[in-house]
């Protein structure tokens, strides 16, 4: 077993969730995925999400990334509401404090990996030779940086996620969101990648919070919230603040 992390480095929280609810609906009328759940997340934290698949571990990523709305209570990040706030907003809000990591890579093909890794930055009008030293310094960080200029079809499945973890990181963001991020890799390159997730948060002190039905990957961690039937039922683990 990895050991555990430090302690938070601030004990300031940049989630607050608070009696949050979230429905969908079908043919048979509205059906509740989120019921009154509630907690926070520490800067400097790694908090697992724990819960089956359909539990609405997405969707609740999804809000906290300002990618879907809700229903109603409060999601507070960075001290900023996400109720109510129109889609530039949302879009400004997504760009300057979030990082998201999927369980699929989604790199552009015909984009090199540094291309992948810079994309944020281009995306924010900066410049290409602005960009082009955070992202090389990233990919060193993963230990990429003679893959540098390989396309996605050249590298392996962990590599691929490497480079999609490098470039959630470019913006520094706040809050790295992953979902499912090992999912599609055997547990040699899960295990990379975990380690790497680790690395971020030791060496470039960013907060993730990284839903999984695999609860191994609780391992490391400072703590686990367990997301059953809608709500945020217990919290466990090292380093654990209100929740």
């Amino acid at each position: 077993m990895p050991p555990a992390p430090k302690e938070p480095f601030v004990s300031e929280n940049i989630v607050v969730v608070n009696d949050l609810c979230k429905s969908f609906s079908d043919d048979q009328g509205p059906f509740p995925v989120l019921r009154n759940t509630s907690f926070t997340i520490a800067k400097g934290e790694m908090v697992a999400l724990i819960g089956v698949s359909g539990a609405g571990k997405t969707t609740l990523l999804q809000i906290l990334g300002g990618l879907d709305s809700f229903d109603g209570g409060s999601v507070v990040v960075t001290g900023l509401s996400l109720k109510g706030l129109d889609a530039k907003k949302l879009a400004a809000f997504r760009n300057r404090h979030i990082g998201f990591v999927f369980q699929f890579h989604h790199l552009l093909p015909d984009f090199t990996a540094l291309e992948n890794t810079i994309l944020p930055g281009l995306i924010d009008n900066k410049k290409r030779s602005e960009c082009t030293g955070r992202g090389e310094e990233l990919l060193d960080i993963f230990g990429l940086h003679r893959q540098k200029n390989h396309f996605p079809s050249e590298l392996s499945g962990g590599e691929r996620q490497r480079v999609a973890l490098a470039r959630a990181l470019f913006n520094n963001p706040t809050l790295i969101l992953a979902d499912e991020p090992t999912g599609n890799l055997d547990r040699g390159n899960g295990d990379i990648l975990l380690e790497n997730f680790r690395k971020a948060n030791r060496e470039l002190h960013q907060t993730f919070l990284i839903a999984t039905h695999n609860s191994r990957l609780t391992e490391g961690l400072h703590r686990a919230l367990y997301l059953e039937e809608g709500r945020i039922t217990r919290s466990e683990g090292r380093g654990m603040l209100s929740s």
